[in-house]
Parts: C-alpha cells; sequence; structure tokens
C-alpha cells in the first residue's frame, strides 16, 4: 500500500477514535468476552428520517476462525 495513503488511513482512524470514544473499547471487550459461537451480534442503524436497518446473527465456528485470521494478519 502507499505510504502517504497509509499516513492518511492513520490520521482518519485517530480522529476516528477521538469522535467516537467508546467504540474501540467496545470492539475490543466484544472480541475478548463475547466472541464465542452461539453468540448472537446484534446491528442496528437507524437513519435521520427514523428508518431502522437491523441484521443479527448467529456466531459459528467458521466465523471465529476468520475472525482469529483477520486478527493474525493485523498484528504481522
Amino acid at each position: 500500500m502507499n505510504p502517504r495513503k497509509m499516513m492518511e488511513l492513520a490520521r482518519m482512524q485517530q480522529e476516528f477514535k477521538k469522535n467516537h470514544p467508546k467504540v474501540f473499547p467496545f470492539l475490543k471487550a466484544a472480541s475478548e468476552k463475547a466472541m464465542q459461537e452461539g453468540s448472537i451480534i446484534d446491528i442496528s442503524v437507524t437513519t435521520p428520517a427514523g428508518e431502522v436497518l437491523r441484521i443479527n446473527m448467529k456466531v459459528r465456528t467458521e466465523d471465529l476462525e476468520l475472525l482469529k485470521e483477520w486478527k493474525n494478519m493485523r498484528e504481522k
């Protein structure tokens, strides 16, 4: 990846963390404590017009394997 683009993405991530300080701690806690087979992930988005979009999924073994691989890639 282009080094300039990587620097820009890092800056954007820092801005996101500043604007939404609870998101990353929540994701960390969820991945460490709640991400196990049988857990339910439930996501909803409410548009400015009030429309609610929602999805949920039950975590499967294959999902955990994928998450583990993503984590390993991030650490390298």
